[in-house]
């Protein structure tokens, strides 16, 4: 028996088409993927999409699979009127705290946008620091399609940079965590401490324990 396809859904929240309808012909969604891992930065992503366009299984990037995401990644690179990918390291985590360096990576990623943008959609409900134009949209990821791209190009991104520092540091097995705070993450930091790219202020919790 054949299996029905999944049907397409229309990400185009009315917040999108009232900004289209008001002659915002590039507004983009943002999003970031990586605040809650105990290392490595935080990644943001832009994207502007030509207005209505479908790309079928597009979705938050939770709602998918690794293997989803890496088949959507180029597809929207491509279709995409623009896009950008921008991040904060650990020390500017360390710095800023992770609320703040979030702000900042999604801010890079939309002034890295060609053509940039005349209003932003971010993800979310706090926009400090966002110089352009912008409203935030609550879980904007599942409802919005602009949002949904960059939170697939966010986090391919990172999980990429993710893979390549477990070539880096491959006592840790990034590349089967990505950096959170797993059983097996948490068990190689009690075997070899921390590496260069751990958030030094998020391993609290771990320094406690050794105590």
């Amino acid at each position: 028996m054949s299996r029905r396809p999944r049907p397409e859904r229309d990400l185009w929240v009315e917040e999108e088409r009232v900004f289209a309808e008001r002659g915002f012909l590039r507004l983009c969604g943002v999003d970031e993927a990586g605040a809650g891992p105990l290392a490595g930065p935080v990644y943001a992503a832009a994207v502007i999409l030509p207005r209505g366009l479908i790309i079928p299984v597009l979705d938050d990037s939770k709602r998918l699979t690794e293997r989803r995401r890496e088949a959507l990644f180029p597809q929207i690179q491509e279709q995409a009127v623009a896009w950008a990918v921008a991040w904060a390291d650990e020390r500017e985590i360390e710095a800023l705290n992770i609320l703040n360096a979030r702000m900042l990576a999604m801010d890079r990623a939309i002034s890295r946008l060609d053509p940039g943008a005349e209003y932003a959609l971010i993800d979310g409900s706090y926009n400090h620091g966002i110089r352009c134009p912008n409203e935030t949209l609550v879980k904007g990821d599942s409802r919005s399609a602009n949002i949904a791209a960059a939170s697939i190009l966010a986090k391919v991104s990172r999980d990429r940079y993710m893979c390549q520092m477990a070539e880096r540091y491959p006592e840790y097995h990034f590349e089967q965590h990505k950096g959170y705070p797993t059983k097996l993450h948490y068990e190689m930091l009690e075997r070899y401490g921390p590496c260069p790219i751990h958030r030094q202020n998020f391993l609290r919790k771990f320094y406690e324990q050794r105590r």
